[in-house]
């Protein structure tokens, strides 16, 4: 199957910089992707070495790297707390495009954290508050009522974000670029550093 025309302006593996790349291909996304363009899997490990993955949403980024915004008592909260490295990988099917990102993780600061929950959606803010995410859960009667009592305490005035709620930055040391091209001779690039600090990036164009 041939890759959609149009999609690609000039070649991407002429790119020197991958943040400015990833913006380019993010933007694109933004107008292709019928729901949540945002969407990336997020591979943690647990404590037996064991990987776990489920898809969050990409909240905020910069050159610092990846946000997203998680309660810390989940499942990825704890394993990033005691193994604080991940993954992530961003598929844009209707694009055919692939990006992934690999390196340490650093929590962000409060002033950051309370920013963007400040930015949310009333109930969701609340959701954070009742939910007791990854724990088990005995039947739905038991959140909906943990959300009335949320509700009913925060009904007057903004609702504070909770000390369980923050944000983890993925400092990339590894970015790669994929895209679909015929017959799988795909195109690939991966750009690495030494360390999220580091300056500047070395590129490798890959075999699909």
């Amino acid at each position: 199957m041939e890759a959609p025309e149009e999609l690609i302006s000039g070649d991407f593996t002429s790119a020197t910089e991958p943040f400015r790349l990833f913006e380019e291909w993010f933007a694109e996304a933004a107008g292709k992707e019928p729901n949540d363009p945002n969407a990336m899997a997020l591979a943690t490990v647990d404590a037996d070495g064991l990987p776990d993955v489920r898809m969050v949403l990409l909240n905020q980024r910069d050159e610092r790297g990846f946000v997203f915004f998680t309660n810390t008592g989940s499942a990825k909260g704890r394993e990033l707390a005691a193994v604080p490295k991940a993954a992530a990988v961003f598929h844009w099917k209707s694009l055919r495009r692939q990006i992934r990102v690999r390196g340490p993780v650093e929590t962000v600061s409060d002033e950051e954290a309370d920013a963007y929950f400040n930015t949310r959606p009333r109930l969701s803010q609340i959701g954070s508050w009742a939910s007791q995410q990854s724990c088990p859960l005995e039947g739905r009667f038991a959140l909906e009522t943990a959300v009335a009592k949320v509700t009913a305490q925060y009904a007057l005035g903004t609702v504070p974000r909770p000390p369980h709620w923050t944000g983890f930055r993925i400092r990339p040391v590894q970015i790669e670029f994929w895209h679909d091209r015929p017959f799988r001779l795909h195109d690939r690039i991966v750009f690495r550093r030494d360390a999220p600090d580091a300056a500047g990036w070395s590129k490798t164009r890959l075999y699909p």
